[in-house]
């Protein structure tokens, strides 16, 4: 596979839908074929998935089976978008990906951890991005801003948690980043969208020598978009 693999992490209300799109427009109206997905989803299958896991059905199971259910979803993902998007070259731009099972479903018990990063190795398979952006706000202003985007809709399994658990998930991405410098960069979200983009840019050219101009707006849903 010779395609580009961007991936964009962070906390609920950190911005990333936001500058996924905003960046998948900028890339596509320099003539690059970029494919914009999602996690968990991105099939229809997958997109089942999503339903079950995110209603918190499956909450009660334990964070171990809604891990077995990420990786069910992510396998279709991988099979019936990503893969076939890099072996033509493409650049495939995904919201979540497995950093976000990381620190969703990962617990202090090290057999867990343990299980997990089997898990991950089996269902990626060999799979990796080429970069990933950590977009990274406070947790109470995730949790701010996730609640305004909803309005009157309900938080789903993950956002109505408590702020202490939010504040955890903020630290573990920030914990990726510092043991895979390599492949994560994290970029302060708290400040405007044209700013953030900016920043964004820098990073796409310095660690994938893409170059590009900044002030793409335009959006993307090729495969569904969080």
């Amino acid at each position: 596979m010779v395609g580009t693999f961007i991936t964009f992490e962070g906390c609920d209300g950190s911005g990333k839908t936001t500058q996924v799109q905003r960046l998948a427009g900028l890339m596509r109206s320099e003539g690059y074929e970029v494919v914009t997905t999602r996690e968990p989803g991105g099939t229809p299958g997958a997109d089942a998935v999503r339903h079950v896991v995110l209603s918190g059905a499956a909450q009660s199971l334990g964070p171990n089976i809604e891990a077995v259910l990420f990786a069910a979803a992510r396998a279709d993902h991988l099979s019936q978008v990503i893969r076939p998007a890099l072996e033509r070259e493409a650049i495939v731009i995904c919201d979540r990906f497995h950093d976000s099972t990381r620190v969703y479903q990962m617990g202090a018990d090290e057999t867990d951890q343990a299980f997990l990063a089997r898990l991950e190795a089996a269902t990626l398979d060999g799979v990796f991005p080429d970069l990933t952006i950590i977009l990274d706000v406070p947790a109470e202003l995730g949790v701010e801003r996730a609640r305004a985007r909803r309005s009157a809709s309900a938080a789903d399994r993950f956002e109505g948690e408590e702020a202490e658990v939010h504040r955890k998930r903020r630290d573990r991405f920030l914990s990726i980043a510092e043991n895979e410098p390599e492949r994560c960069v994290v970029i302060d979200g708290r400040g405007d969208e044209e700013e953030i983009m900016e920043d964004i840019v820098a990073v796409i050219e310095d660690r994938l020598g893409i170059v590009l101009t900044t002030g793409g707006t335009g959006t993307a849903t090729d495969a569904g978009s969080a």
